[in-house]
């Protein structure tokens, strides 16, 4: 329903497990423009907004049509269909249908993959009206998208570029934002401005979520707004984290199981300089830096040790991905009493705080960025 979620969607989704009363959640297809006989499906709760119960599903399609049912507990599942990729196909460029399913009821899809049509229940007509707000920059977006993914796909991405068509991208974005905000001032009890406000987060949905009304509180979308209502709070406690996590403060102790089962304390490593890499295999920018991360190990592994902390995957999707790229540090899941993401004041992935011997923060850097190799080169002066 919007770019993030057709163009750059990551793949997998999750269902509600342990549910009282479970019930069904039906999606009939009638699409053109989907060249396989097999669609696949990422769905979740509404509610989860880390997607930390994701699953995927496969269901198959013949002359457009398909139907797929899923088991939703008691709240709606956000689904994403789309054509299950051919040999050498880059996953980042297709295109996704994306859709509410609430529980026990029916929603049908029909038009084409690149302009479809939901019908169901109340919120997927006023979601429609809502949306002729905003389409003609979406498409605009959508199309600066798909150029931003395949120049990263042919290595034509540079600073500068980059510099360039933010400048572009971003008035597109505001636009976007600017109208789905007028609509949740104008219908505050609407269960699609709960939708709304999850898309738009950060600053503007702590402005906007006290606006929201009695109806839309307690209303379908009411595990949403809860969960919004946390996750404010977790970045409120995230930005005072922050203050901690400067050059020369100390790094917050932490204790969490590694890759074996054992208990792995951060203290443990005193004496030598550390790396925390907060990373997930869902990451692409974590997996592409792996091999320079490698070499920068080989290199100091005398005299400094790299602390791999997954987050966001299971505990069986982050054990195969270490093995599966041959990832040789110690490591560890961000699966303790404590989110140390937010401890550590986390903002993008991958992240890593360099430690020194002492156990003072030297260093805090954000995404793949050759700044951190450099920093490691001065740092053991080689």
């Amino acid at each position: 329903m919007n770019t993030k979620r057709m163009l750059l969607i990551a793949g997998a989704a999750g269902l509600f497990a342990g549910s009282l009363s479970a019930q069904v959640a039906t999606v009939e297809g009638r699409l053109s423009g989907i060249d396989s006989d097999t669609l696949l499906v990422d769905y979740f709760p509404i509610s989860d907004l880390k997607r930390e119960n994701l699953k995927t599903d496969a269901v198959a399609i013949r002359q457009g049509h398909f139907t797929y049912k899923v088991e939703t507990g008691n709240m709606p599942a956000e689904m994403y269909f789309y054509a299950k990729p051919k040999s050498g196909e880059t996953s980042s460029l297709r295109k996704t249908v994306s859709v509410v399913a609430f529980p026990g009821e029916t929603v049908r899809l029909t038009g084409s993959i690149d302009d479809y049509q939901a019908e169901g229940n109340v919120f997927h007509k006023n979601y429609a009206e809502a949306a002729k707000g905003w389409k003609s920059a979406q498409q605009r977006m959508e199309a600066t998208t798909e150029v931003i993914m395949k120049m990263q796909q042919e290595g034509q991405l540079n600073p500068q570029r980059i510099d360039s068509l933010r400048q572009i991208y971003q008035p597109i974005a505001d636009e976007i934002s600017n109208c789905k905000e007028q609509y949740i001032r104008k219908y505050p009890d609407s269960d699609v401005s709960v939708y709304l406000l999850a898309d738009l987060g950060g600053a503007r949905a702590k402005v906007l979520l006290p606006l929201v009304g009695e109806k839309a509180k307690t209303g379908p979308m009411s595990s949403l707004y809860l969960a919004m209502q946390d996750a404010l709070k977790e970045a409120e406690a995230r930005k005072a984290a922050s203050q901690n996590i400067k050059e020369g403060k100390e790094a917050p102790e932490f204790v969490l199981k590694d890759i074996n089962g054992k208990d792995f304390a951060l203290s443990s490593l005193r004496g030598k300089y550390v790396v925390l890499d907060f990373w997930g295999s869902w990451c692409g920018w974590c997996i592409k830096g792996l091999p320079d991360m490698k070499k920068a190990y080989e290199k100091y592994k005398d005299r400094m040790e790299i602390v791999g902390i997954d987050c966001g995957d299971t505990e069986k999707k982050w054990k195969a991905a270490v093995a599966e790229h041959e990832i040789p540090w110690l490591h560890v899941r961000n699966a303790g009493q404590e989110d140390l993401t937010v401890v550590y004041a986390v903002k993008g992935f991958p992240t890593k705080i360099v430690i020194d011997p002492q156990g003072k923060i030297t260093r805090v850097v954000v995404g793949e960025d050759p700044a951190f190799y450099t920093y490691l080169d001065s740092l053991f002066k080689l």
